[in-house]
């Protein structure tokens, strides 16, 4: 008897159910879960390693973290991903407050420009977990990003990674960043110079 009440039960519930969804009810639309991907997308780039001397990288994190706070600032709009990259983030000691054009209705990317005047290594301070890619401007050629410096909130509160590339001198480079949340499209970048070629 209780076996059979159940059986009736959970027909009725689906009846109930089809009869809703065929007279038109709201159904509720299935969106990605933007979370999970991004902590996916973190993870990647979480496999770059720690860079070996952190101590020496926090002299150029507390420099940038006082632009960071103070500036100067200099508002972007990154150029969309297949246009042509005309904003310039070559100027040192600056913070810029990159946004980054909505492809779609859960995607945003964009690209900027780098020219470095000196050889050497560089560090990219963003404002946000998420990283970034470099690419050579001429060749399209991705450059290899040395080391990822998580930095610890009481070195520099308004940064919270920082990224090593090695860059050659007059040579333009496309910063190219992606974001699947808004709140991760909108971010501060510092670019200095973390070490020099001998």
């Amino acid at each position: 008897m209780m076996l059979k009440s159940a059986f009736k039960q959970s027909l009725l519930a689906t009846g109930v159910a089809l009869l809703l969804a065929g007279c038109g009810a709201p159904v509720e639309e299935e969106t990605p879960d933007t979370a999970a991907l991004e902590s996916s997308e973190d993870a990647l780039l979480n496999l770059l390693p720690a860079c070996e001397e952190p101590e020496e990288l926090e002299h150029v994190v507390e420099h940038a973290c006082l632009h960071a706070e103070y500036g100067p600032f200099e508002p972007v709009t990154a150029a969309a991903l297949g246009a042509p990259v005309l904003v310039d983030v070559s100027q040192a000691h600056t913070a810029y407050q990159v946004t980054l054009p909505k492809r779609s209705q859960f995607n945003y990317a964009g690209r900027v420009s780098f020219l470095p005047d000196e050889s050497g290594e560089f560090a990219f301070m963003l404002s946000r977990h998420r990283g970034l890619r470099i690419f050579e401007a001429a060749t399209g050629i991705e450059v290899a990003r040395e080391c990822r410096y998580n930095i610890p909130t009481n070195v520099c509160s308004g940064l919270k990674t920082a990224l090593i590339a090695d860059l050659e001198a007059d040579t333009e480079y496309h910063l190219e960043f992606r974001s699947l949340l808004p709140s991760n499209a909108a971010f501060t970048l510092i670019i200095e110079e973390a070490g020099h070629h001998h």
